[in-house]
């Protein structure tokens, strides 16, 4: 059960941090304005949040760990957000840094 509930936190801490990191960069880049800008630095903030919810008590494990799902996550935005196609090189990545994820957070440890 810990485990299903660190990896949902993993997919929403995602879900805000590439989400409010698109939002700013509509905002700017794509001249979409401040509300565009505001509501990406809302959700950048309510990322910091939701890592402290992660059930292990180490952040640099925590934060390390999701460098995996945000790799995976970019992808996957960048796909449905912005019609871009990953290739085979870009698929390998993102299941490599998962796996280290898998590794970091759940892996059996003595202590």
């Amino acid at each position: 059960m810990l485990i299903l509930r660190s990896a949902a936190l993993f997919v929403v801490a995602a879900l805000f941090e590439i989400g409010g990191a698109w939002l700013v960069w509509q905002g700017v880049r794509e001249h979409r304005g401040s509300l565009w800008i505001g509501a990406g630095v809302m959700a950048l903030g309510a990322y910091g949040f939701i890592a402290t919810l992660q059930p292990d008590a180490e952040f640099g494990r925590i934060l390390a760990a999701y460098g995996g799902v945000f790799v995976a996550g970019s992808l996957a935005w960048g796909m449905v957000a912005d019609g871009y196609r990953p290739d085979r090189w870009d698929v390998t990545g993102a299941l490599i840094c998962l796996a280290g994820m898998a590794v970091i957070m759940y892996a059996p440890r003595g202590d």
